[in-house]
């Protein structure tokens, strides 16, 4: 059958417009008049398009869906579910106003799935990676419980702390990558340019120069000859270095490293163990039994190590164990938090003593972040400090010792 676009009013006089498969023009007529919907105007197209996309996303860079995307659209559906708009009709809407490409196909996608008959959830799992798997366990909760506008609010508030918590590491390290970033640059700049001009005043001399400035200007003809070799092995250690972190030993190996960063890999951590306790809280509280919460919460952390150790959680519990003695084997939590889901467990109250975990591990995140700076900022003095040493013995002194000769 062919396809058609279409343009109708309907009872209340709102503008739709839209595509559909009819054996003619007039038969779809006819389906919009005893639906109580005035056509407009309806012309056949040659093949079907997915949502009046069109070859518009299809040319666009597609983009990787980020946690803005995720919150502006969680949010999007929450208003549009609790407005009584219908799954499908607001589904359209997003599509045609997304401004992420990627996103904006699955949607389409998934529009396509629903007038097919499939679920919202089971649609969103076809695209692993745009949705994630919480979100689709989620959504499945709220098709079931017929709560789906909030589930979509709890979700966007999951996803905005989990932004917050991320921002606010990434502000933490900011100033000591800058440092170390210029620090690297300085010691190029000196070697390639600043050694080498002292270099021929020294030669000039003729006079026995201390070991300091050997080494430096020993380091300086090896950049200044091998630097093609320098640069290409430099970029091929990032090209390897990228490959293998999409591998999943190497993701598991880096996963598990940057936990160990001195000053860092702690806050890494706690920070990690927050986003499990709100997405594991979240989880448990919309009713999703307490194995699947905990196998969905693993994949949700985006830390292999750490998901590793509650995949480990969860096989204790399913061995017969408690919540509180499975934890307790992993080593990831302390005696405090331990302590907390005991108490849950007795009282039967584990998701408030997870939304508890939550807010205690939030606090000692904020205040090792206010303290980080002031933890790195001797650590970046001592290695400038130790740079203008360095520098000042092998520059400067020879060229004391060269003015106290020709006195």
């Amino acid at each position: 059958m062919p396809f058609f676009r279409y343009k109708v009013r309907d009872a209340e006089g709102n503008l739709l417009e839209g595509q559909a498969e009819a054996f003619s023009a007039d038969a779809l007529a006819s389906q919009f008049q005893a639906s109580h919907t005035i056509p407009i105007s309806i012309t056949e197209t040659e093949e079907k398009q997915n949502l009046d996309l069109g070859k518009y996303l299809k040319l666009r860079r597609k983009t990787k869906v980020k946690l803005d995307d995720l919150i502006l659209f969680c949010r999007q559906m929450y208003t549009l579910n609790s407005s009584g708009v219908p799954l499908v009709r607001a589904l359209r809407g997003l599509v045609e106003t997304s401004r992420n490409p990627t996103l904006g196909e699955a949607l389409a996608t998934v529009v396509n799935d629903l007038e097919s008959g499939m679920e919202l959830s089971g649609a969103f799992s076809r695209h692993a990676k745009v949705f994630p798997a919480l979100l689709c366990r989620m959504v499945q909760v709220g098709e079931v419980t017929g709560k789906l506008d909030e589930v979509f609010m709890q979700l966007a508030v999951y996803f905005e702390r989990e932004k917050d918590t991320i921002n606010k590491v990434k502000a933490a390290l900011r100033y000591p990558s800058f440092v170390l970033v210029a620090i690297a640059m300085a010691i190029v700049f000196i070697s390639l340019f600043v050694i080498p001009a002292f270099e021929k005043v020294f030669a000039s001399a003729g006079a026995q120069l201390p070991l300091a400035t050997r080494i430096l200007m020993g380091i300086s003809s090896f950049m200044q000859s091998y630097w093609p070799v320098l640069l290409g092995f430099f970029i091929l250690l990032i090209i390897a270095v990228q490959q293998g972190l999409k591998t999943t030993k190497g993701r598991y190996f880096w996963d598990r490293y940057k936990l160990k960063i001195p000053l860092v890999g702690d806050i890494i951590l706690r920070s990690t163990l927050v986003r499990f306790s709100r997405g594991f809280n979240m989880s448990y509280t919309a009713g999703i039994p307490l194995s699947q919460a905990l196998g969905f919460t693993a994949r949700a952390v985006s830390n292999t190590y750490v998901g590793g150790k509650i995949e480990a959680i969860r096989n204790g519990i399913e061995r017969g164990d408690t919540l509180t003695r499975s934890a307790t084997q992993t080593g990831m939590f302390t005696p405090l938090v331990l302590q907390m889901l005991a108490v849950g467990e007795e009282s039967g109250s584990v998701d408030v003593m997870l939304e508890d975990v939550a807010e205690f591990y939030e606090r000692e995140v904020d205040y090792d972040l206010k303290n980080l700076s002031s933890a790195i900022e001797p650590i970046m003095i001592v290695i400038i400090g130790g740079m203008v040493l360095v520098l000042a013995l092998g520059v400067f002194l020879p060229m004391w010792n060269l003015s106290s000769i020709t006195r």
